[in-house]
């Protein structure tokens, strides 16, 4: 947001210039709007929400950040009446998300300010498992039975489509609203105004279950060309659907999410520069410490093998290009893992498989990178070379067969693959290394 606009709003607001700045309030688009109030100051951002047009401020309330959405339900906390106008025009689906962040006292007392519809809705949203379909979808939607006469569909569409999330695709149920098709609104639209709906219905669509995770709507989005998708319960009854847009949001915390794991970053880091020092502390420290006690693991190892390592002192000039190479083949190998999990492209059952190529491709990785280290040894200890070569074979197998195995064993039990993260396998590597190093050094020697 350039400077100039949010100065100029700040200027209005200290000279109390209200009907300028709502005149200039009426003319700026909701993202715009959303982002002057990101950087206005805790108490102008409170104004200039409160000078926006009632259609206008509930867009704009779902352009910001949630932490912004706080602060402002906060600052409109004397106001009941305006705070319950903004919660009951909000989207069921945006106002579930903004709930879902709040501590459960303060969802209570919000829920209360909902007309008793609204709250009936955002009651039934809320009771979804968490990451659950069923949190994101909306019930607005327009379905129509396949008895109805296209231009019947179009003028069910006129009188209910008015608050749907979208119009692009018309769902057709039967008596019971047990799902039976779906139909995109261009096909409507060219139809013969007195043909049939069930004469439209091709027989074949794509649903989702609402109790099934999030991240089975990112998979299916990707799979299928539609900007919306149905979602039912259990028995396919329709109960509502999910936009593309809200799909994107998850798809990007996901991975968000997934990249701060791989870091061993316990929990999610919205924005480092807006967190505070203690969160941020909180949520980085617990791995940190964890990766510390496996590491005397590696510590143990060396001290174990002292008498070699006395012997033979010039195998410690190799031993980081050694470990680092395990860790580097390991973390290589997770992130192809993690990745092809997450996006459906292998499944836990395939692990045997892989298992097989995966050692066949880190045989070959390892033979390519012994042949560079063994240039190394030539000069430095070419004594040692055998020792050096074989080690790098074995610890770079290791390492891969290590970063492929874990997000296996992490999605086993029910736990996200991305925890088997970086810092983690390159701590398993480096005590694996260390033994497989040394273990050779120390027979070596003794022949």
């Amino acid at each position: 947001m350039g400077e100039t606009i949010v100065t100029l709003f700040e200027e209005l607001i200290n000279q109390k210039n209200w009907r300028a700045l709502r005149a200039a309030i009426e003319d700026i688009d909701p993202i715009t709007s959303a982002g002057i109030i990101e950087e206005l100051s805790d108490e102008d951002d409170i104004i200039y929400f409160r000078l926006l047009p009632r259609e206008h401020a509930k867009d704009t309330f779902q352009h910001l950040s949630h932490d912004k959405q706080e602060q402002i339900i906060e600052g409109l906390a004397s106001n009941a009446n305006r705070v319950a106008g903004l919660l009951n025009d909000l989207n069921p689906d945006d106002r579930t998300a903004f709930f879902e962040e709040l501590p459960g006292n303060i969802t209570q007392r919000l829920l209360q300010l909902l007309s008793p519809e609204e709250r009936a809705i955002s009651v039934r949203l809320l009771g979804y498992p968490e990451n659950s379909i069923g949190r994101l979808m909306t019930p607005e939607f327009v379905a129509v039975k396949p008895d109805y006469t296209v231009q019947q569909a179009i003028d069910h569409m006129r009188q209910f489509g008015r608050d749907s999330e979208t119009l692009n695709v018309i769902y057709v149920v039967d008596d019971n609203w047990k799902l039976i098709d779906d139909i995109r609104m261009r096909e409507i639209i060219l139809a013969d105004p007195n043909q049939p709906i069930q004469d439209l219905m091709a027989g074949y669509f794509v649903a989702l279950n609402a109790f099934d995770d999030q991240e089975v709507a990112i998979r299916v989005f990707q799979e299928q060309d539609r900007t919306a998708l149905p979602v039912t319960d259990s028995n396919g009854i329709l109960i509502g659907i999910v936009t593309v847009d809200d799909v994107m949001d998850v798809a990007e915390e996901e991975s968000t999410e997934d990249f701060q794991k791989f870091g061993s970053v316990q929990a999610t880091v919205v924005s480092p520069l807006k967190a505070r020092v203690m969160d941020l502390y909180q949520k980085r420290i617990v791995w940190l410490l964890a990766l510390v006690f496996v590491n005397v693991f590696s510590g143990a190892a060396l001290a174990k093998y002292q008498d070699v390592i006395t012997s033979a002192v010039a195998l410690i000039f190799f031993l980081p290009l050694l470990i680092d190479s395990s860790g580097n083949a390991g973390s290589q190998s997770a992130t192809l893992m993690i990745r092809s999990l997450a996006i459906g492209d292998v499944e836990t059952k395939d692990w045997v498989k892989l298992l097989g190529k995966e050692f066949i491709v880190s045989l070959l990785l390892g033979v390519t990178m012994a042949l560079g280290v063994s240039l190394v040894a030539a000069f430095r200890a070419p004594e040692y070379i055998f020792v050096i070569a074989a080690t790098m074979v074995f610890t770079v197998m290791a390492g891969s067969l290590i970063g492929m195995l874990l997000p296996f064993i992490f999605t086993k039990l029910k736990l996200d693959p991305a925890t088997a993260s970086a810092p983690l396998i390159t701590s398993i590597a480096d005590i694996t290394g260390v033994i497989i190093y040394f273990s050779i050094a120390s027979w070596y020697i003794g022949m």
